[in-house]
């Protein structure tokens, strides 16, 4: 007598008013995200020329300025509150193209503004003592990922519809 295996499958068969959710293409809110945090951070860079304000602050806020825009803009446009998986990949997006464009400023600087001795200071400065540059920039990619992550979580259930 042959055995019948059960549906073990996690399906929604009780909700007949659910509206299935279609994969959403997050470049476009990746690109709210960074615009936003490079808004913020030109906005910071005229108020340090006033007044000191400490650099992981104003990242830190930078890129929750960043995140407020973009789930603002996804919720907007969806209608609906961001799920993990689109948390996940907004926040890894943003984080990537964020660093992506610190790489290209830093690249900027290095070619436009360093002269020859400044570039063999700064080499002979990292190769005497690396440990102190590559632990601070671990460090700031942390900071940059997990406020990333908690902003666009907490704004995601400030501003998701009920």
């Amino acid at each position: 007598m042959p055995r019948t295996i059960p549906n073990l499958s996690k399906r929604n068969t009780s909700s007949k008013n659910s509206k299935p959710i279609v994969a959403v293409k997050m470049t476009q809110y990746v690109g709210f995200f960074v615009v936003g945090y490079v808004l913020a951070t030109a906005i910071f860079m005229m108020i340090q020329t006033k007044l000191t304000v400490n650099s992981q602050l104003v990242t830190v806020l930078s890129i929750l300025i960043g995140a407020y825009i973009a789930v603002h803009k996804f919720i907007k446009h969806q209608r609906r509150g961001l799920d993990r998986s689109e948390m996940n990949r907004l926040t890894i997006g943003g984080v990537a193209v964020v660093w992506l464009l610190t790489a290209i400023y830093f690249i900027g600087i290095w070619f436009l503004l360093f002269d020859t001795i400044d570039r063999e200071v700064l080499l002979e400065m990292t190769t005497q003592q690396p440990l102190p540059l590559l632990s601070a920039l671990v460090m700031i990619l942390v900071l940059t990922l997990i406020s990333a992550r908690l902003g666009i979580w907490g704004f995601n259930r400030l501003l998701a519809p009920k």
